[in-house]
Parts: C-alpha cells; structure tokens; sequence
C-alpha cells in the first residue's frame, strides 16, 4: 500500500467545507482522474458504492452527469455544470443530486486545486453552499471515503507505469 499523507478537514463555516490531502501521483494523473470519465467511474464514489455512469463535457459552462449506484441497489443522480478548468491545477464546478425526475436538487459549488511537490500531488477540495451543518458533514463522510477510494485509484495506474 502507497504511504498517503494525513487527510485535513476543515469547516471554515456552517456550509463549507476545505480537505487537503497529499498522493503519492504526479498532478497530470490526479486531474486526469477528475476529467475523464473513463478515469471517474474507478473511483469517485464512497466505499461500498459504484458509479455506473459518467459523461463530462470538459470545457467551462459544459455540464456533467452521473449515476452512482448505493450499496442498497439504489441508483442515485448527481451533475453540475464546469465553471473553470485550468488543466491540470484547478478545477471548478458545481455540484447537486437530481430528485426522481431529474431535476437538480440544491446546488453547492466544488473547487479542486491541485499543486505538485517532488512527484507527489496536494489536492485541497473546497465544497461551498451547503444548506444545512447536516449535508456539509454528510458530504465530508461521502467525500472522506471517495478520495480513499481515489488514492487506491492512483497507487494502481502508478504501479502500472512503473
């Protein structure tokens, strides 16, 4: 198993939350895992899920859309739409689960910055306009586990290079 750096969660407010966590990945590969859709349905879904879908149209104003399917068999939406791409330190979109027609629920808005150190990549998320304590900490919980998930994810298509 890759040695990763300590997770830091922070709740600057009532509706946001910061986590910085280091991997043992070059800052290319981490954002390529949050770019490519092919890339996103390895990882980015808690333990215990599966994202079954993902489409991404990568361009700013272009939108994303995916299917993440609960350890229950429940399928459950999620999308937004990207406001900045700055390939491959910062990207910028926002976030909101669909209700059972599809329609977007409430919207926060998600910001990965990425920065390298010697071959290994610090990624701060910030996820912002939460409406309640309650979904801030229920997203850290879901977030927490994902980037476990992301950095088994990378510590694989590390290896493979290698």
């Amino acid at each position: 198993m890759v040695e990763q750096k300590k997770l830091t969660v922070t709740t600057p407010s009532d509706t946001e939350i910061v986590m910085t966590r280091e991997f043992d990945a070059p800052r290319e590969l981490v954002f390529a895992a949050w770019t490519e859709p092919e890339r996103a349905v390895q990882w980015w879904a808690p333990r215990g899920c599966q994202l079954r879908s993902c489409r991404m149209d990568l361009r700013p104003g272009g939108a994303w859309r995916s299917c993440m399917r609960w350890a229950d068999g429940s399928d459950h939406w999620q999308g937004g739409v990207f406001r900045e791409i700055v390939p491959p330190e910062r990207l910028v979109f926002t976030f909101a689960w669909e209700d059972a027609e599809g329609r977007p629920k409430h919207e926060t808005l998600v910001t990965v910055t990425l920065s390298e150190h010697a071959g290994r990549t610090e990624l701060v998320f910030r996820q912002a306009a939460f409406e309640s304590v309650s979904s801030r900490d229920s997203h850290g919980e879901g977030w927490r586990s994902t980037l476990d998930v992301l950095a088994e994810h990378l510590a694989k298509a590390v290896a493979a290079k290698a």
